[in-house]
């Protein structure tokens, strides 16, 4: 008995009745969303992780010259890896996000 071939099927977007307020109103929409949070880690964890092994191909393949030519990478890499992860370090939310510039009018 081998294997079912194809895609696995599940609802790439959150659950449309799901209330930020009370969100233990409806146990099976919390689930869902849960579920659509849990799986949105994880795709956002992979693409860090998928970026890191090209950063490291362009190391190795550039040498000496990594500094100019893999700049890019570095660059998609620290952004795709803020703010991701399961938040066990205890720091609260607004620490987790892009950092944010000073802009001049604050000045």
């Amino acid at each position: 008995m081998g294997r079912k071939k194809g895609v696995a099927e599940f609802e790439d977007s959150p659950p449309d009745d799901f209330d930020p307020s009370n969100p233990y109103k409806d146990p099976v929409v919390m689930l869902e969303m849960r579920e659509h949070l849990v799986r949105e880690k994880w795709i956002d964890i992979e693409k860090a992780k998928i970026l890191r092994e090209k950063l490291r191909w362009c190391y190795r393949i550039e040498g000496v010259n990594h500094l100019q030519k893999c700049r890019h990478l570095v660059q998609q890499y620290l952004d795709s890896t803020r703010g991701i992860g399961w938040g066990k370090d205890q720091r609260p939310p607004c620490l987790h996000g892009p950092k944010v510039e000073a802009t001049a009018e604050s000045e």
